[in-house]
């Protein structure tokens, strides 16, 4: 498939040296972050008209490219299917092929049903997929057409998905009916309410350290003077806050694909566009520092004795991450963090580190 066709190049932006900007290529390269911005919000009942990403990127290219090491790539626009159906397939094809050069896809704009693309194409290349999404509701309808208010349910009903772990951020309970958060919560998946994210991220980074997949529902962020998101919400993470996670994304060990979904893409705010800019440098500084990470990681362990049972904790070294379990291969232990294992001594053990 001639991309060509599908996706409509970048306009020139002039930028310095010291600019990110003035090292971002066209064309996808190995382990490189790949930028696609998508038009189509059918799947939120809106269009799927061709918009104008420049404001966004003139206020991303003109940010600080620091020592930022990995390639960085912008593709353009897609331009959207005859149908959402049209516009998922394309999709899934230019995702496929970035996995195939293990880069790095990061979609931005577009509604939040184009999560089950990103997952749909990642399916294909890997099995087991631990997929954390930020957004404030939890839908679970079965309506047959794709579209927001039903991908998760066909994420997690599909027979031809691998899901490993299913993480939920973000959620807020005036929002959402609860009969979808109780079916969440009864097939032990963890969901994570708005009130637990807010001020500090160390509570809810281990949810995105094993993270393959993670998806933003900018519904979850909360608007100022215009709406930032197709949805605006009066509460929401806040500025600071959502610049701060987007960096612990990036920081995952195994992360390998991205979408940036609901955006507000009608707003002429340059407020709105310097956020966006910023949750997406924010992103792509967490990816380099991941990269610089050692390879090889020592970690000390832990026991904590909790009602005659002894439980081990282990704490990674260099970055002073911690893990539930004893088990040698780190992958088989639980990402957790201090709180945690200061609970734990203080003879509580949370419910997540013991199901089957």
């Amino acid at each position: 498939m001639e991309f060509e066709d599908f996706i409509i190049a970048p306009r020139k932006i002039r930028t310095e040296k010291w600019q990110i900007g003035d090292r971002i290529i066209n064309e996808i390269k190995e382990d490189s972050i790949v930028l696609l911005f998508v038009s189509d919000y059918r799947g939120a009942d809106g269009d799927a008209e061709s918009q104008d990403f420049t404001g966004i990127r003139k206020e991303f290219y003109k940010l600080s490219q620091l020592d930022f090491e990995i390639p960085i790539v912008d593709l353009g626009d897609l331009v959207s299917g005859r149908t959402p159906q049209d516009s998922h397939y394309i999709l899934q094809e230019v995702l496929s092929a970035c996995h195939y050069k293990g880069a790095i896809p990061v979609i931005v704009g577009g509604s939040n049903d184009f999560a089950f693309s990103l997952f749909s194409a990642l399916n294909f290349h890997q099995q087991d997929i631990n997929y954390t999404q930020i957004s404030n509701v939890v839908s679970l309808k079965q309506e047959e057409e794709i579209h927001e208010s039903n991908f998760l349910s066909k994420i997690l009903g599909s027979k031809n998905f691998s899901i490993k772990n299913y993480h939920h951020l973000g959620y807020q309970k005036h929002l959402n009916e609860m009969d979808s958060v109780k079916l969440i919560k009864e097939v032990q998946f963890d969901i994570i309410r708005l009130a637990e994210m807010m001020n500090s991220t160390e509570k809810t980074e281990p949810y995105f350290r094993k993270a393959d997949l993670v998806t933003i529902n900018c519904d979850a962020v909360e608007s100022f003077a215009e709406a930032f998101s197709m949805n605006p919400q009066v509460n929401g993470l806040n500025r600071r806050e959502i610049c701060a996670y987007m960096k612990e994304i990036g920081l995952s060990e195994k992360l390998k694909s991205v979408g940036i979904f609901n955006y507000n893409i009608y707003s002429d705010s340059q407020l709105n566009h310097q956020l966006l800019a910023q949750m997406i440098w924010y992103l792509i500084e967490g990816i380099n520092i991941q990269k610089s990470h050692p390879k090889e990681k020592s970690y000390e362990t832990f026991y904590v004795l909790i009602n005659d049972s002894q439980y081990a904790f282990k704490r990674e070294v260099f970055s002073n991450l911690w893990y539930f379990g004893e088990d040698e291969n780190i992958d088989n232990c639980i990402p957790c963090s201090r709180s945690d294992f200061d609970e734990a001594k203080r003879g509580f053990l949370s419910p997540r580190f013991t199901r089957n």
